[in-house]
């Protein structure tokens, strides 16, 4: 077992036995689940938009590369600049260098997965350049030195009390402050921050190929202000995140919005198409976008595993899962967690170290029937397992110990040999991690061919 397959295994096992950790999660999931229902309201056929949705990211997907090869010409167009990264250090690099041209000492960044991906706060810290972030989920557990909890709601795991004890250890505010009052001494604060950064950097929930535009979608307004505010923006987004046309965001906006947080829409909807044109008052004066790999094309050229790439980052697989309500997000140790980061990050970061995600699952499917766009969620853990076979990223001991129940299970006298009890002895003692947290396996002691000639021969 690697390292990572062992702090996992760890986390979850004191995760899954929190109780105040569970009641935190099902009190904060039950109120998404009371939402989605009102959302879904807005739709004729949901089922309908999601399977137009699911084809929309179909075809962006199998010719990524001429809508990819599109936007840049777009986006170029209107004085921006696109800049292609393999990988996370090659984007953090590009970043710095911007920052560094400009002599950057303050950046506000919007929420942002795949900023947390290429873990850019981290990096520029240690060239002495403050990264704040603005979201207020980010911004608290960014207070609190923890990356983000769930994909949408960043801090979901922290009651009020919990945020309230933060704030007035970071930031000397009354421990028994109001939510009302907690916002207000962040935004206090962020504003401030808004003004003297120059450099904002945010992400893209979809990349527009035919008018090289970037659309973004919040609640809170901080992503607007992260690309006005500063001279310069940054836009750092996964080369997945492509949609084919501007008119697909009537779809997807509202999809994302109902199966993120139960909204039909949410409050603030942008569209990026560059810095700022001669005539206009607001906006940038220079704009960047980098589009990211890391690990995104090993998933693209696999015919299967491709489907996973169709995620708008909603959120919805990881409230419907019974595993992930258990052992929280932070027990997977990854930037994404929950089915679709079970999915998605042993196709990302190497299936031999992460291969273990893909077993973390009950394979219910509860993450297949909430997805927006309809990706196989559970059959996809499926495939990475049989890849990770097929591909030898198993132990000697597993392989064996599957081989020889593979010969048993296949012939009727194997199974037959010994008594119950021998088995129960057997398989309880030799089963390695099975009593740790089970009963043990009990035989019966007749096995089926005696209990069948038993009743024949009445």
């Amino acid at each position: 077992m690697n390292q990572n397959a062992s702090k996992f295994i760890a986390k979850s096992a004191i995760r899954a036995a929190d109780l105040d950790h569970r009641r935190t999660i099902n009190f904060n999931i039950g109120k998404y689940n009371d939402k989605v229902p009102e959302g879904k309201e807005q739709f004729t056929n949901v089922m309908l938009a999601r399977e137009r949705a699911k084809n929309v990211k179909w075809r962006a997907l199998e010719t990524l590369d001429q809508q990819l090869e599109e936007f840049e010409l777009q986006f170029t167009r209107r004085g921006g600049k696109v800049l292609w990264a393999e990988n996370a250090q090659q984007a953090c690099e590009e970043i710095l260098t911007i920052c560094q041209s400009i002599g950057c000492k303050t950046l506000v960044k919007s929420k942002s997965m795949v900023t947390e991906e290429i873990h850019l706060n981290e990096f520029l810290e240690q060239h002495q350049i403050e990264s704040v972030e603005t979201d207020l989920g980010e911004y608290i557990q960014q207070l609190d030195e923890e990356p983000p909890y769930h994909i949408v709601t960043p801090a979901m795991h922290k009651s009020k009390e919990d945020v309230a004890r933060l704030f007035a250890a970071k930031l000397g505010t009354d421990p028994h402050a109001t939510p009302e009052q907690l916002t207000l001494t962040a935004r206090q604060i962020l504003r401030e921050k808004y003004i003297q950064a120059e450099v904002g950097v945010t992400g893209a929930n979809f990349l527009l190929a035919d008018v090289g535009g970037i659309a973004v979608t919040e609640n809170e307004g901080n992503a607007r202000l992260s690309a006005s505010f500063p001279k310069v923006h940054i836009v750092v987004v996964g080369i997945e995140k492509m949609l084919p046309s501007l008119n697909d965001l009537g779809l997807f906006w509202p999809l994302l919005s109902t199966f993120g947080t139960g909204q039909k829409i949410t409050v603030y909807n942008s569209v990026f198409l560059g810095p700022r044109q001669s005539g206009e008052t607001d906006g940038p004066e220079k704009m960047y976008v980098i589009l990211l790999d890391n690990g995104r094309t090993n998933a693209l050229k696999n015919p299967v595993t491709r489907e996973s790439l169709y995620c708008i980052r909603c959120g919805a697989c990881l409230n419907a899962c019974p595993v992930y309500k258990n052992i929280g997000g932070h027990s997977y140790g990854t930037t994404y967690s929950g089915p679709i980061g079970k999915v998605i990050t042993p196709q990302l970061s190497g299936l031999d170290d992460y291969k273990h995600l893909s077993y973390a699952s009950s394979l219910c499917g509860n993450c297949t029937e909430v997805c927006p766009v309809r990706i196989n969620l559970h059959e996809l853990l499926l495939e990475n397992r049989s890849e990770a076979v097929q591909k030898g990223y198993v132990s000697f001991a597993e392989r064996m110990a599957w081989k020889v129940w593979r010969q048993v299970s296949m012939n009727r006298s194997f199974m037959n040999m010994g008594s119950g009890k021998m088995k129960n002895w057997l398989v309880n003692s030799f089963v390695k991690g099975w009593k740790e947290h089970r009963g043990p396996i009990q035989f019966p002691e007749k096995n089926f061919n005696q209990l069948w000639r038993e009743r024949k021969a009445r």
